[in-house]
């Protein structure tokens, strides 16, 4: 079995530490390929592949990585081919073409974010977004399977035009966060934090004016996908409420929400964003670790937490409503703890890898 990302680390959250890794686990013999300059090793019985190639910029990613991917694929000679990035789609047919199974692990709803990328010229941004959409149907339809983290309102995107649809949503592996959940940390007086990418489609200004009318601390952690923007944020008065630690590694973060007593998750109707019928990653982690979140309002939302009592759903675009939550939590300790504790019950029941596993471990023994 051979995995392939010209785009992504070679240890990868999702691709080594918890598909990779789950196949090897079930005796599946697992080759990744990847893009970068660190040469070939074995981790946890994965034998990494390097193209020995480190682009240094997207255009000469995209432009050099394809011919370097399917040389070092057909090295592999692999029985089942497993890829993660819709620039490798070309390599994907190629694959098909000489009898190989393949299957395309679709990570995001492209034709949607194809229309939000600040690179593209805006003017073109649909068309692109059109000219994709015909490329990946034409593509899937000869694979094997399609992998996509959900449904979108209870519809699968890849219906017709794929032989199957096999949902994989990137549920946190217990050991990754829930097992780090300490009761007593050391939270700070009206801290929340959100850790992620930080943009205006993902909330972030909307959350700092919010955090500053409830007079809380908030904490964000990540990298800011545009200076200017930062820059813009920190001439406003309410950015005396932020306390921004830059990029962490993975222990900061956890000890980051050990500190923190909300978790928020206001992403904007934007793009992708909230069609799914699924959680944000953040979620997630502020669920496994025992955080109250205060997460952007949907129908798939507002479905699971008459189940799981985790958070408060809120109108993303409205600060008075994501600041009323927040003053609600932090002025209910009580309510927030059994808030915190439902996360992890939801965790430990039905969102984590454990679960989904299964799902990967069944494709691939149908193949």
């Amino acid at each position: 079995m051979c995995h392939l990302t010209s785009v992504h680390d070679r240890y990868d959250i999702r691709i080594f530490e918890k598909e990779c890794k789950s196949l090897v686990n079930h005796g599946f013999d697992v080759s990744l390929i990847v893009n970068d300059d660190l040469g070939d090793e074995v981790v946890s019985g994965i034998k990494i592949l390097s193209t020995n190639f480190k682009p240094k910029n997207r255009i000469q990613r995209m432009l050099g990585s394809n011919k370097k991917m399917f040389e070092k694929a057909l090295e592999v000679n692999a029985d089942i081919y497993h890829f993660h990035d819709p620039e490798l789609l070309p390599v994907g047919n190629k694959l098909k073409r000489l009898g190989k199974k393949v299957i395309f692990d679709s990570h995001e709803n492209y034709p949607y974010q194809l229309r939000q990328k600040d690179y593209l010229p805006k003017i073109f941004r649909n068309l692109i977004s059109k000219i994709y959409f015909k490329y990946e149907t034409y593509s899937v339809k000869k694979y094997d399977a399609v992998i996509f983290p959900c449904t979108y309102s209870a519809k699968d995107p890849f219906e017709n035009r794929s032989k199957k649809t096999v949902f994989l949503d990137n549920f946190p592996m217990l050991e990754e966060l829930y097992d780090c959940y300490t009761e007593e940390g050391n939270k700070l007086p009206n801290s929340v934090c959100y850790i992620g990418s930080l943009t205006i489609d993902r909330g972030i200004t909307n959350i700092m004016e919010a955090a500053y009318l409830a007079k809380a601390k908030l904490i964000l952690g990540g990298v800011f996908t545009s200076s200017e923007y930062h820059q813009d944020l920190k001439k406003r008065n309410e950015y005396s409420c932020v306390d921004y630690l830059g990029f962490l590694n993975r222990d900061e973060v956890v000890n980051t929400y050990k500190q923190c007593r909300i978790g928020l998750s206001t992403l904007l109707n934007i793009g992708q964003y909230n069609k799914g019928d699924h959680f944000a990653t953040k979620v997630y982690e502020y669920m496994s670790m025992g955080l109250p979140v205060v997460l952007t309002d949907s129908p798939y939302v507002r479905e699971v937490l008459k189940r799981y009592k985790f958070g408060i759903p809120v109108n993303p675009e409205d600060v008075n409503e994501i600041s009323e939550a927040i003053v609600y939590l932090l002025n209910n300790p009580e309510v927030a703890k059994k808030m915190g504790e439902n996360g992890r019950l939801a965790i430990k029941e039905k969102f984590n890898w454990g679960v989904e596993e299964k799902k990967l471990i069944a494709l691939y023994s149908s193949l």
